[in-house]
């Protein structure tokens, strides 16, 4: 099959690549690029632009203070506008960037007014997109039920283990993605509220209470982000729920809980650059944040914790050239190899492990 691609970014990038192992031919265009050559003799055409937040959004930076703002769909607009002027009845536009939902039945579904459209977004993590592609949890298609149905055919014949397709409206495969992605976030921000628990009260490791919440997999939850230390990141969770809170806004519901959300996420760094700040007072040395991305092997600074923590603290980032009270941002229980390296850190220095993985380190939360 020919497919095409608009948008190869971090997301589009990855994933064109896995369809084209996947033994499909691929066409590619980028943001600004001529997609007329894209899109010609191709049954799907996958767009994969950016929906952006103003940076100040993205999870970084405090913002829980700020005015709530839906994503930009500027990018998307011209994209489907674009591409609808070259294709018609016989192929299907397939949009894969996240959108609140709502957003398409509103602002996008009669900008494909000469072709088809269908909602199919991944749910994928930076650094490891065509794995999760090729072992999704679960498939979501939204749109019209005959084209839903031809792409999940097309998804069967490839090498994709997956026994869940949701296929459903738009605006149901809209919330399963926002809300999937928020619900992680919740998760984290929960245990990092059992680990500023444990700091407070003394006599307390917080890995045995998240580690027994993680095995009551029979009415709370699965194991999965059951583990307290930093906040949550990445270009999806911190920004998702900040948009969620325009929606909550204006649909009217009456309750902010992403707002909630957000503002605890940066109450627990400010408690824990408190916490360093204190040991900083204490043995007179500077502050260092060992891993300033978002996740350990990445360079992306999307939504970073860590920069988070440095908006309520003096510090560097991954400077070891004298002793400090070093935090060390990046656990080494990922799945990225070099995450697993143990600092080589000068004499005399301060360690705080947040994730209570290093011997020789403070135990953040115990």
């Amino acid at each position: 099959m020919i497919i095409g691609f608009i948008g190869i970014g971090k997301l589009g990038s990855p994933a064109s690549d896995f369809f084209e192992e996947a033994g499909h031919v691929v066409k590619r265009a980028d943001v600004g690029d001529s997609i007329e050559d894209c899109v010609k003799d191709c049954e799907f055409v996958f767009v994969a632009v950016p929906t952006p937040h103003d940076p100040l959004y993205d999870g970084k930076y405090i913002c829980s203070d700020l005015e709530p703002k839906d994503f930009s769909y500027d990018i998307v607009k011209d994209v489907i506008t674009k591409a609808n002027k070259v294709m018609n009845k016989e192929q299907c536009l397939v949009l894969i960037s996240t959108v609140l939902p709502g957003t398409i039945s509103r602002e996008l579904a009669h900008l494909a007014n000469n072709t088809n459209l269908l909602y199919n977004p991944y749910l994928i993590a930076m650094g490891t997109v065509k794995a999760d592609m090729a072992n999704p949890e679960m498939i979501m298609i939204g749109g019209d039920s005959e084209w839903a149905a031809a792409l999940q055919i097309m998804y069967m014949n490839m090498p994709v283990n997956c026994n869940r397709y949701i296929k459903g409206t738009y605006e149901e495969i809209e919330s399963t993605k926002i809300f999937y992605n928020t619900f992680i976030t919740m998760k984290i921000t929960m245990c990092n509220m059992i680990q500023d628990v444990a700091m407070k009260l003394g006599n307390m490791n917080v890995d045995v209470v998240t580690q027994a919440l993680a095995e009551s997999t029979d009415r709370i939850m699965s194991p999965k982000y059951m583990k307290a230390g930093m906040g949550d990141g990445g270009s999806c969770h911190p920004r998702d729920n900040i948009a969620l809170r325009w929606l909550a806004e204006e649909l009217d519901l009456g309750y902010d809980l992403f707002g909630s959300i957000i503002h605890a996420r940066e109450q627990q760094a400010s408690n824990m650059a408190k916490y360093l700040k204190e040991l900083s007072k204490e043995h007179d040395l500077p502050i260092v944040i060992m891993g300033k991305s978002f996740k350990p092997d990445l360079e992306y600074e999307d939504g970073s914790p860590s920069i988070l923590v440095s908006q309520f603290c003096e510090c560097t980032f991954d400077d070891v050239s004298k002793p400090s009270i070093f935090l060390l941002a990046h656990s080494r229980q990922t799945t990225f190899g070099k995450a697993n390296k143990e600092y080589d850190l000068p004499e005399g220095s301060v360690v705080v492990d947040p994730w209570r993985e290093r011997k020789d380190a403070i135990g953040y939360g115990v």
